[in-house]
């Protein structure tokens, strides 16, 4: 029996659930998975005294950055980035790492994607952290756009081998100059920005927000003739990772994926 859950807050509108409660029907095995509110700042007091009671936790906002807090084994990878989303237990220890990432790049190329030249990162929290990893060396240049200056460092740092540019928030930049677009914002965060697009855009923008959905960014993208990636496709990609992990084992990602997808599609 596997228990699972997802931390953050607000956390009632999370499809988390719905998701691992699918696919551990899908791969056979018995498991549990649920939806707990942590706000910020009580990560580490809810882990101290639930952390018997579960085998994984992902975590979502506010809790990506705070995980570092914890007495857990982390990777490489959440240390350079500075973000975790997943915590899972293995012989009695207990890990942090981020699938936010390989499950961007997986959502990128399920949808026909491989690689684009110039990226921009709209916000500047433990997702676009993941995000901007996962891209560095796979564009030429990786634009972040922060609504403070205060996280430009943490951001540089997980900025290797693409060229890194930070601009402060703005509501009208060149967006036509970058090919791919990626939304980490709350919600409601770059409506703004979406009245200001140009009669016609030509990049591709990755939203990570799946509910409410569409986003105004994203409406105001598909009626400028552009393409837009639903976060649901970030949800199911990042999570199929986080099984894989906590199974200890490969899966079935082409099986799984496409009934975990028309799953999501009805939620």
């Amino acid at each position: 029996m596997i228990r699972g859950a997802v931390l953050g807050s607000p956390i009632s509108h999370s499809l988390s659930p719905a998701l691992h409660r699918a696919a551990f029907e899908r791969i056979g095995i018995a498991g549990s998975y649920e939806a707990i509110d942590v706000p910020s700042g009580t990560l580490q007091q809810f882990f101290l005294a639930h952390e018997s009671d579960f085998d994984y936790f992902s975590l979502t906002m506010p809790l990506k950055e705070e995980a570092h807090l914890l007495n857990v084994a982390c990777d490489e990878l959440s240390l350079r980035i500075g973000s975790i989303n997943t915590l899972y237990k293995r012989e009695g220890r207990w890990f942090g790492t981020s699938t936010d990432g390989s499950g961007f790049l997986a959502a990128l190329a399920a949808q026909g994607y491989s690689r684009c030249s110039h990226a921009l990162i709209l916000g500047a929290g433990g997702t676009a952290r993941a995000v901007a990893g996962a891209l560095d060396g796979n564009v030429e240049t990786l634009t972040i756009m922060g609504r403070t200056s205060t996280r430009k460092d943490a951001l540089e740092s997980c900025v290797e081998k693409s060229t890194f540019n930070y601009l402060p928030w703005i509501s009208d930049p060149e967006i036509n100059s970058y090919d791919l677009i990626i939304n980490t914002t709350p919600a409601g965060a770059a409506d703004l920005l979406a009245e200001n697009l140009p009669l016609q855009v030509t990049g591709l923008l990755f939203d990570v927000i799946y509910k409410p959905w569409p986003t105004v960014l994203a409406s105001a993208w598909s009626d400028r003739s552009g393409k837009v990636i639903n976060g649901k496709e970030l949800l199911l990609w990042q999570g199929l990772d986080q099984l894989a992990l906590v199974l200890s084992q490969e899966i079935d990602r082409d099986s799984i994926s496409t009934h975990l997808r028309e799953v999501l599609s009805q939620l």
